[in-house]
């Protein structure tokens, strides 16, 4: 059993030993090297991944220049939702910022598992429902902000993502170039 999985799996604490220790036998666990990609634009997602180590970039190609759409890191989700639900091809690429440690989820092997351990499935639904909610209240607060706004609010929302992501990726998210991101990091330490 994976070291990751274990320490995921005691969170919950209405979940018995016994039902960990059978959850850990049957879920997944796929360690994946620094620049792996996961899932290529024009292909359609079959899986969803689920980080308990380790760093994900989702990004699309714009005029053939990367452009940083989501990060993940330890404790989300990553789906590309549209391809995974609709069954069409994606748009998007998801990759590993970091070598990575992610369950693997798949609608027939997540069904099976559900029907097997049903407090699974609530948790699945909560979790998902916490993450849809502040995915929500992050876009709504990123589409209406400036650059020195969003770049405020990632410094705050996000911190880790900061000595984790490259600066060049980090400015395609905040959707500005490097050179602006790097002026606005020095006008916000001068005020400091």
């Amino acid at each position: 059993m994976h070291p990751e999985l274990l320490l995921f799996l005691d969170q919950f604490p209405d979940l018995s030993l016994e039902d960990k220790a059978a959850m850990a036998r049957q879920i997944t666990v796929v360690e994946a090297a620094k620049g792996t990609i996961l899932i290529e634009e024009g292909v359609i997602s079959q899986d969803c991944y689920f980080v308990l180590k380790g760093c994900l970039r989702q990004y699309r190609l714009v005029d053939g220049l990367e452009q940083s759409t989501t990060f993940y890191t330890e404790g989300q989700a990553a789906v590309l939702f549209t391809s995974y639900t609709l069954q069409t091809p994606t748009d998007h690429f998801l990759s590993c910022l970091e070598d990575s440690v992610f369950l693997i989820g798949n609608p027939v092997k997540d069904a099976a598992l559900y029907a097997q351990f049903p407090q699974l499935e609530q948790i699945t639904r909560r979790m998902m429902a916490e993450d849809f909610g502040k995915t929500q209240d992050h876009h709504a607060r990123f589409m209406h902000a400036s650059a020195a706004e969003r770049y405020l609010q990632l410094l705050q929302d996000r911190p880790d993502l900061l000595q984790r992501v490259p600066q060049h990726q980090l400015a395609s998210y905040l959707g500005i170039t490097p050179e602006s991101l790097s002026r606005i990091r020095k006008r916000i330490q001068k005020t400091k």
